[in-house]
């Protein structure tokens, strides 16, 4: 017997079915890992088509609900994770924040002569030395981010000797070596892993990934860290919150109610920074 009935209508029945098997996941009916029911029994369940399944499986495919794997079914994705882009949080604050247990997996950490990206990012003399760290974080034992870094080796001599997987890379460069991160410039971009990457983060090689590059420099501009973050897009969304004021709206001549346009846009901006 049919779990819901189908409505003939302006509703296309591929998107009723979506909409019921959205509903069903977001109320926990099957959770992460699970797999779900043969497309045979899911037209049964709905009373209608295998194409019509298809179609409203392959629409939670895109939103990264599920997966389909050949040969084995389609099994249930974790729920993506929505980081504010412009947040101040370090990796293991957020995983806190979350109930999540974070860690962190040093894959490599060693001296490196400066190429000319590198020399050019952090304003140094080619060939100058650097140290190269590569990092694996987790959450709950799942790769989520792999991150690759060069750092100048003079203004942080011993660092490689130091325990890497601890904590935040930037508390320890502000607790031993007195320098705190400012302000950071980064990139982002959607890429396909290669395989060594996609081997770290336990996705097939060719999977979808954001790349985060940028450079973090101190309060004074000296740039110290050139980075590249690979995350996984199946699991994380990123999100900016913009403020939108634009300088035609403004007070209307003698309306002493409507507030002035620069207090506003001060207003929203430090609303952004909490």
């Amino acid at each position: 017997m049919a779990r819901y009935t189908l409505e003939l209508g302006p509703i296309p029945l591929h998107h009723q079915v979506y909409l019921d098997l959205k509903a069903a996941l977001d109320a926990g009916e099957w959770a992460a890992g699970d797999r779900l029911p043969t497309e045979r029994d899911l037209a049964f369940r709905y009373g209608c088509s295998l194409i019509t399944i298809r179609r409203a499986l392959s629409e939670l495919v895109r939103e990264s609900r599920l997966e389909r794997t050949r040969g084995r079914g389609t099994f249930v994705l974790a729920p993506r994770m929505d980081v504010d882009f412009a947040g101040s949080l370090s990796f293991t604050e957020e995983m806190q924040t979350r109930g999540r247990d974070p860690q962190t997996r040093l894959i490599a950490a060693r001296p490196e002569a400066a190429g000319e990206a590198v020399a050019a990012a952090l304003g140094l003399e080619l060939g100058s030395p650097t140290l190269y760290l590569e990092r694996l974080r987790l959450a709950d034992g799942e790769p989520l981010l792999l991150e690759q870094v060069h750092l100048p080796a003079e203004r942080f001599p011993g660092l490689l000797a130091s325990d890497l997987e601890g904590g935040s890379l930037y508390d320890l460069l502000t607790e031993r070596y007195g320098v705190r991160v400012a302000r950071a410039r980064e990139a982002i971009e959607p890429v396909l892993l290669r395989a060594r990457e996609a081997r770290l983060l336990e996705r097939p090689p060719g999977s979808p990934a954001l790349l985060i590059e940028g450079i973090a420099s101190t309060i004074e501009g000296m740039p110290i860290e050139l980075g590249r973050t690979f995350v996984r897009g199946d699991r994380t969304r990123y999100y900016v919150e913009r403020v939108v004021i634009r300088p035609r709206w403004t007070r209307p001549e003698g309306d002493e109610e409507e507030e002035d346009i620069d207090e506003i846009a001060s207003r929203a901006a430090a609303h952004g920074q909490h």
